[in-house]
């Protein structure tokens, strides 16, 4: 039962969008554990904006976003900089109206809301606040990608207010909520500017390094266009009246406006360079004298462009909810870092010239969800990939999460290579994930490089010298999740050597396909059909040792650049339908998680099409829907909403680098794309496809497919990808259970 609305007022609702219209940005957001859904916050800002806006019903920290629907008190509206729920909070900004006494202090400055008055879509927020003092407040909320715009309406309150939070108590991570730090930071008050300003040095996952970034600070300028009738800053919820300016921890500034005003527009610039960016972000993005409306329209223009180029025929509106919001999910992460043509850079602490982003949660989107921002952002993939080899030049490395396993930018780079995508330097390219493949981290033979582990350096390839590089396997009594990281290093040497092959460097390319090919069946347990980690000296170090949001069943096929030969070692295709069939049929299948996103496809590279049909009908449904709960498990910056993208549209690219995707089942009747720099739309009609999830036959641009595989031409070429659906399992594609 949805609690809340989406049908904004007719002045926020232009221009006219019916794929906007769809998107429901709670989904993902309810559950009271952080694994209970996606994860997900009803936020306002344009794609990839730099600061997402979102009422503020908890103190967000890892593990916590700053609004979960199960609450029914507000405490302010913050500009996030948390790109998932397992990362920390970075430099916020935080605003909090109020009416009456001042109240600085999260718990006491809360106000009661009921969602009956919220309204939250792509561009617009709205919500009506119970005042503490009596009366109401009417907040709204709008934003650009560096700016923040809040309207205030007071009726039948106590004299208005608005406070503006410099530093909180910083929480340290999940395990302790009372582990905290205290931030120091610093807000100015200019009257006659009508402006508070600050800086806040927050940064919660310092505590995993390895940078110091001691310079580092989200800073901000907001902007009213109501004087102000008194002002003071408080500091530890002791106020100071009259007082301009303060420094230090559990700092905020207020500006109290007259008894009579019943409206306060604030609009808060944030930048990570200084207060004068700030405050020139406003200048930019939202000048003075433009209004909420204006900001909306601009913003929600912003996502029309993008989502009016999906069209779909055949769905109910509940699939259209989940599919938009899914494209909407998938436009939000890397977030941009840079502003005005400069970025600071935490690896070495400075200010550069040039386009950044940040927020990669790369182990997860390498799956799917840069494939999709290839397709539908093609204008953004250069700059990320640039932005990512900034971070190579600057800090040693390119970027990784630094609590999960992997070098798998390595894939991202060379899959946008293989894709056409060559608007930065190669050689730096090539010399960064060649790093990746070749030099281990500090420490390899000490240090474990475990779950969020503190105070170590970049964990990388954490095995590479430790028994891979030699052996082919990551030993699981030297580094934790060895088996993941087996498999994860092949499928990143096998990137490598795609990369290599493109850039004409034959003899790695060789070496490192070699290496790929060969590490995976290093942990391959012959004598129970599984991989196992194992120990430095080969011995087997059980079946639940070493894996990384998974187990045994996930990464035995896990395999995705060799599916063939993870066949055969598996006895054949039979048998390895057969061994699929045990892993769904036993509940193994975890979608929460990404390790299983590609299994339901494998069936169809088996020879066995038809299975992967309906096993993916049924993933659908049981972990995708258009309420708060509607993402089974963390969207992860996108990638639960790519799967969900891919499959609606009958394809999904299981082995990311090769340019290839392996065809499941349409859910829709006929979808247009009409993709950037596309010559033309790609026109998918499956007539009947909502009520008939098997495949009769493909064709492209009307030449038969004998096996299911697209080639990322085949979508951006445009055209028609016509499939001729049944209600019964057919021998399309599926060779294997037509032998049995």
């Amino acid at each position: 039962m949805r609690l809340h609305r989406r049908n904004a007022p007719t002045s926020f609702s232009q221009p006219e969008s019916i794929s906007v219209d769809h998107v429901d940005p709670f989904i993902g957001n309810g559950g009271y554990s952080p694994d209970g859904s996606g994860g997900m916050i009803p936020s306002t800002a344009p794609p990839f904006a730099m600061t997402r806006w979102v009422a503020q019903t908890r103190q967000n920290y890892v593990s916590v976003t700053p609004y979960n629907y199960t609450d029914s008190v507000i405490h302010g509206f913050q500009g996030t900089h948390q790109p998932a729920i397992w990362m920390g909070e970075s430099g916020p900004a935080i605003i909090s109206p109020g009416a009456g006494s001042v109240e600085s202090t999260f718990e006491r400055r809360g106000m009661s809301f009921s969602h009956t008055d919220e309204i939250a879509t792509a561009s617009y927020y709205s919500v009506i606040l119970d005042a503490i003092e009596g009366g109401t407040i009417h907040a709204e909320q709008s934003a650009t990608s560096r700016v923040g715009h809040l309207r205030f309406t007071f009726d039948a309150t106590a004299a208005p207010y608005v406070l503006v939070e410099a530093t909180r108590a910083s929480v340290m991570g999940s395990a302790d909520p009372l582990n905290v730090t205290y931030p120091q930071g610093s807000i100015y008050i200019d009257p006659a500017r009508r402006e508070i300003t600050g800086r806040n040095p927050e940064r919660q996952d310092f505590i995993i390094g390895p940078n110091p970034a001691s310079s580092f600070a989200g800073y901000f300028c907001a902007r009213f266009d109501e004087p102000f009738e008194s002002f003071g800053t408080v500091q530890n919820g002791r106020i100071k009246e009259r007082s301009q300016e303060g420094a230090g921890a559990l700092l905020s500034g207020f500006a109290r406006f007259a008894h009579d005003t019943k409206r306060v527009n604030v609009r808060i610039g944030v930048s990570f360079i200084s207060i004068e960016q700030a405050r020139r972000n406003v200048d930019r993005e939202i000048p003075d004298g433009t209004t909420l409306e204006q900001t909306a329209k601009k913003t929600r223009t912003e996502w029309a462009e993008k989502l009016d180029r999906i069209k779909v025929e055949g769905a109910s509106q509940v699939d259209n909810e989940v599919l938009y919001t899914a494209i909407f999910h998938t436009l939000q992460y890397p977030y941009e870092q840079s502003e005005d043509g400069h970025y600071y850079s935490g690896y070495d602490d400075k200010v550069h010239v040039g386009v950044s982003y940040t927020g990669y949660s790369i182990w997860d989107t390498f799956r799917a969800e840069w494939a999709w921002q290839i397709l539908l952002a093609p204008e953004r993939i250069n700059g990320m990939v640039q932005s990512m080899l900034q971070d190579y030049v600057e800090g040693g490395w390119l970027p990784m999460w630094k609590n999960i396993v992997g070098t798998h930018v390595d894939s991202l780079i060379s899959e946008a290579v293989v894709k056409g995508f060559k608007g930065f330097d190669l050689e730096t390219a090539y010399a960064a994930v060649h790093k990746d493949a070749t030099v281990p981290p500090d420490n390899d033979w000490t240090t474990l490089y475990y779950d969020r582990q503190e105070h170590v350096g970049y964990e990388v390839r954490a095995g590479l010298s430790s028994v891979y590089a030699s052996h082919g396997w990551v030993a699981s009594d030297v580094h934790s999740e060895a088996g993941s990281r087996t498999l994860d290093y092949a499928y990143d040497d096998y990137a490598v050597s795609v990369l290599a092959s493109a850039l004409g460097k034959t003899e790695d390319a060789a070496r490192f396909r070699t290496r790929a090919l060969s590490a995976p069946f290093t942990i391959f347990n012959n004598d129970t059909g599984f991989m196992e980690a194992r120990n430095a000296n080969g011995s087997w170090a059980g079946q639940d040792a070493g894996w990384t949001e998974g187990d045994m069943w996930a990464y035995t096929f896990d395999v995705v650049h060799d599916v063939s030969a993870l066949a055969v070692r598996r006895g054949g295709n039979a048998s390895f339908v057969a061994f699929l069939d045990k892993h769904f049929d036993g509940g193994h299948n975890d979608h929460t998680n990404e390790p299983s996103h590609h299994i339901p496809y494998l069936y169809s590279l088996a020879g066995a099409a038809s299975k992967s049909q309906e096993r993916i009908r049924e993933i659908a449904k049981a972990n995708y829907n258009n309420s708060v709960n509607g993402l089974s498990g963390n969207e992860d910056c996108g990638q639960m909403s790519a799967w969900y993208i891919f499959s609606t549209l009958g394809f999904y690219p299981v082995d990311p680098v090769s340019g290839q995707y392996v065809i499941g089942t349409p859910f829709f009747d006929k979808v247009t794309l009409d993709l950037p720099n596309a010559p033309r739309p790609l026109v998918i009609t499956s007539d009947g496809a909502p009520r008939n999830p098997y495949i009769r036959g493909v064709t492209v641009n009307g030449r038969k497919l004998e096996t299911p595989i697209l080639k990322h031409i085949d979508i951006t070429s445009g055209g028609h990808i016509q499939f001729d659906m049944s209600n019964s399992p057919q021998e399309w594609a599926s060779g294997t259970l037509v032998r049995i």
